[in-house]
């Protein structure tokens, strides 16, 4: 029997043994609900996921610490011993500090209680000359209430309790990763043997974290330092707790800078009226724009890779998905998730063309960015040889 001919069939294409089976709208469709699906499970164990990552994040910015010092000759146990002391170090730190500043800060605002309700009284005051209701300063000033603010900060210190079991999953955490951190690199070059690509993705990422950690840290000191003695020396209360809080908000990328000068600059509205208040921002600004936009730039490189949109999405993205640790960690959140979903993928390159922040794809034969000390000397050797001096006349 004869197979009966479609009239006005297309020719076979070359590309027809590569095509879906299923139409490309339905496939973006499942992929919208499979992601929409992961994020609703990774949100729901958001306390597990965050503090992981976390740990994850400040073995990875410690590992070169073993590294070094293997190439020196300490023993093995001897090096992972003093990666558990770094990485234990940090965290307590951190901690220790987060806490003392949430006490001070507890007891110190109820005392600013009166200022406060004077100032909400004459701004409602202004409002009403300007036509709003009684009923809506009525609202306004019952929920801007110093004691408000109090009781929530209270509640935080006294949630630290609650905090003990996370604690003590990421104490075992880190032990268990600063345990195994020495042998990450026999398992990827035997990854690498199999799967190259998965290989460089991950070895990109560890060091895209850690120049992106090393640069936020050592210039969030500086911010944290100047802004401290700034706040000092206008006699703003708690100002190490106002260093403190922006050094952390610095990793936060975009508005980090606008959480951290919120709270000093109300204190100062509290303390010394509009004209201190204003002092506070201006100084805050002046020092987060030189170092932050001039001066930081220029150390951190291609380290990140990221276009200025794409940070900016992601902070809210994280925060929404895992709380304010998600907001500290987007940068690095964001990098591991381009490692395994667009690195490693070559057919992935539109979506490596979008994230980044050039639009050209960077060489990679070129040469490495030679540093400035290495351009002086080469400028030194090429310097033309000057014609020796006339005579003097006799």
């Amino acid at each position: 029997m004869a197979t009966p001919v479609v009239p006005n069939a297309p020719p076979p294409s070359e590309e027809s043994g590569h095509r879906s089976v299923f139409p490309r709208a339905l496939v973006i469709l499942l992929g919208i609900a499979a992601a929409v699906i992961v994020a609703a499970g990774v949100q729901a164990v958001a306390w597990l996921i965050g503090p992981a990552f976390m740990a994850l994040i400040i073995v990875i910015a410690v590992a070169p610490v073993q590294g070094w010092l293997k190439r020196r000759g300490w023993p093995g146990w001897a090096t992972t011993v003093v990666v558990i002391l770094l990485v234990y170090g940090i965290l307590i730190v951190l901690a220790l500090g987060i806490i003392i500043s949430v006490a001070r800060l507890a007891t110190e605002v109820p005392q600013y209680a009166d200022r406060f309700d004077g100032l909400v009284t004459s701004a409602t005051a202004e409002l009403a000359k300007w036509g709003v209701g009684p009923e809506q300063l009525h609202k306004a000033a019952s929920s801007l209430n110093i004691s408000n603010l109090a009781g929530v900060l209270t509640t935080l210190l006294g949630s630290v309790a609650g905090l003990a079991t996370n604690l003590v999953f990421l104490l075992a955490l880190l032990l268990f990763l600063s345990v195994e951190s020495g042998g990450y690199g026999q398992r990827l070059a035997q990854i690498e043997a199999d799967r190259p690509r998965i290989t460089a993705a991950l070895e990109h990422f560890a060091w895209g974290t850690r120049q992106y950690l090393l640069v936020t840290t050592v210039f969030g000191l500086i911010v944290a330092v100047l802004d401290t003695i700034a706040l000092a020396l206008l006699g703003i209360p708690l100002a190490v707790t106002w260093g403190l809080l922006s050094f952390i908000t610095n990793y936060i990328p975009n508005i980090g800078f606008i959480l951290g000068v919120v709270p000093p600059a109300l204190l100062a509205l509290l303390i010394g009226g509009p004209k201190l208040m204003v002092i506070v921002i201006v100084i805050y600004c002046a020092i987060n724009f030189v170092v932050q936009s001039i001066i930081q730039p220029r150390f951190i490189g291609d380290a990140v890779g990221l276009s200025v949109t794409v940070t900016f999405l992601v902070l809210f993205f994280w925060a929404w998905l895992l709380g304010p640790l998600g907001a500290i960690l987007a940068i690095p959140l964001t990098l591991l998730a381009k490692a395994l979903l667009v690195d490693i993928d070559p057919q992935a390159k539109w979506a490596a063309v979008l994230l980044r922040d050039s639009p050209t794809e960077p060489d990679p034969e070129a040469p490495p960015k030679k540093s400035r000390r290495e351009r002086r000397r080469e400028r030194r050797g090429t310097e033309p040889d000057l014609p020796p001096a006339p005579p003097a006349p006799t």
